[in-house]
C-alpha cells in the first residue's frame, strides 16, 4: 500500500497537507513546521531540528502498525526517519497535538483539524488490511506542486 501526503500549506507553526492511499485523496494532515525548506530530505545548513516542534523531512519511509504506548492502541509508525524517533499517524486537532508527528482529519479551519478520530480508525483499518494481504506499506512525503 502507498501513503502519500502532499504538503499544501506552511503557517507559522504548522504544515497542512493531503493524505492519498494507493493514489485516492483520503483526508487532510497536519503536521509542526516544515524546516526541511531545500526538500532534500535531510537538515542541513540553517536548517535546525526543534524537538516537538519540527515535520519530519520529506522522503519515503516504511510504516507498520503496532501498538502505542504512549496512546495505548495500534497505530502507524514511520520507521527510520532521520532525526527523529517514534513518528505516529494519529488523531489530533492543534499543532500542539503533533510532537513531531502526523495527524489526520479535515483542514475546515485554518492550522487545525476536526473529525480527525473517524480518519485515524479507518486509516488503522486500510493499514492493517494490507498487512494482511501482505503488502509492505510505504509513505511518500512530498511538496504540493
Amino acid at each position: 500500500m502507498k501513503l502519500e501526503i502532499k504538503r499544501k500549506i506552511s503557517g507559522k507553526n504548522y504544515t497542512i497537507g493531503a493524505l492519498y492511499i494507493d493514489g485516492k485523496y483520503f483526508c487532510d494532515t497536519l503536521e509542526d513546521k516544515v524546516i526541511d525548506v531545500d526538500k532534500s530530505g535531510a537538515f542541513e545548513g540553517e536548517e535546525k531540528k526543534e524537538p516537538g516542534k519540527s515535520a519530519i523531512p520529506y522522503g519515503e519511509y516504511k510504516v507498520v502498525v503496532n501498538r502505542s504506548p504512549k496512546f495505548g492502541r495500534e497505530l502507524p509508525r514511520l520507521l527510520d526517519v532521520p532525526h527523529f524517533e517514534g513518528i505516529l499517524i494519529h488523531r489530533g486537532n492543534t499543532p500542539s497535538d503533533t510532537s513531531g508527528c502526523i495527524l489526520v482529519g479535515e483542514n475546515s479551519t485554518r492550522g487545525r483539524l476536526t473529525n480527525s478520530s473517524i480518519y485515524e480508525e479507518i486509516l488503522v483499518i486500510e493499514c492493517k488490511g494490507a498487512i494482511k494481504r501482505g503488502e509492505t506499506i510505504t509513505l511518500n512525503i512530498v511538496q504540493d506542486e
